[in-house]
């Protein structure tokens, strides 16, 4: 399937490296003039930078759990591109912990980093951004979850939590902003194939996670970016409040 993003602009969080990166060069293969936003590696999001055709495309930085960083975000690529037509909220953090063996202090440590991250900063850039959209009469925005706000996570259960609450915000904020022609939807992937986690594919666990998948394999990031630039793209408007899985059927809802 071919997608055609010529002349619009597209902001991607979490953009250096993984999924991100390969959302962002879909985008950017389509036409599209691409924002990459990085956290703390400026050299990984340079290298995305380079090998992204077209353009010219763009770099932002911020912390996506710091409110006024992601403010700082949104109004750099709003005031260099003039417009956002379509958002995709792909950082993220995941760190998996032995529930029964970390302290109260860390257990709130950690839940508190996941959900700055992993909710209120998807919550924030959207909201930073949506005011913009309907003055430019519309827009799409894509949230990248997980299968695991479904299944549960018993190693990571904050990371489980955030993305369960990404898929409700998403929904939300369709039923809220559709009459502004603004479109929300979310992608849920199982595991894929990033550099983050090729230690644990190659590791003791990587033949049983790849064994969830009746294809015998975990997803390719650009599986989860033609997803994602299918929903941003034209004609898909009545999808909106939707969840795509993308998880080689590792795991199924009804």
């Amino acid at each position: 399937m071919e997608f055609d993003f010529l002349n619009k602009n597209v902001l991607v969080t979490g953009a250096s490296r993984g999924i991100g990166r390969a959302i962002a060069q879909r985008f950017a293969e389509s036409g599209a003039r691409v924002a990459i936003h990085y956290h703390i590696n400026r050299q990984a999001a340079e290298g995305t930078l380079a090998d992204l055709p077209g353009g010219p495309h763009l770099l932002v930085q911020a912390d996506v759990s710091d409110p006024e960083s992601v403010r700082r975000m949104v109004d750099t690529a709003v005031n260099t591109m003039e417009k956002i037509h379509v958002l995709v909220n792909s950082a993220g953090i995941f760190d998996e912990y032995p529930i029964l063996d970390v302290t109260y202090e860390q257990w709130q440590e950690k839940w508190e980093r996941t959900i700055r991250t992993n909710l209120l900063g998807p919550a924030n850039t959207c909201f930073c951004l949506i005011k913009h959209m309907k003055r430019q009469g519309g827009g799409k925005i894509v949230n990248v979850s997980s299968r695991g706000a479904f299944r549960g996570e018993p190693r990571a259960p904050d990371y489980g939590a955030s993305k369960a609450g990404l898929n409700s915000l998403s929904q939300s904020m369709a039923l809220a902003l559709a009459s502004h022609n603004v479109f929300v939807y979310v992608v849920a992937p199982g595991f894929v194939d990033t550099d983050m986690t090729a230690e644990m594919l190659s590791g003791p666990r990587g033949d049983a996670i790849r064994g969830e998948s009746p294809l015998g394999r975990v997803a390719l990031p650009d599986e989860v970016a033609r997803a994602v630039a299918f929903l941003a793209s034209e004609g898909t408007e009545y999808l909106t409040g939707c969840i795509v899985d993308v998880n080689g059927a590792s795991y199924l809802r009804s």
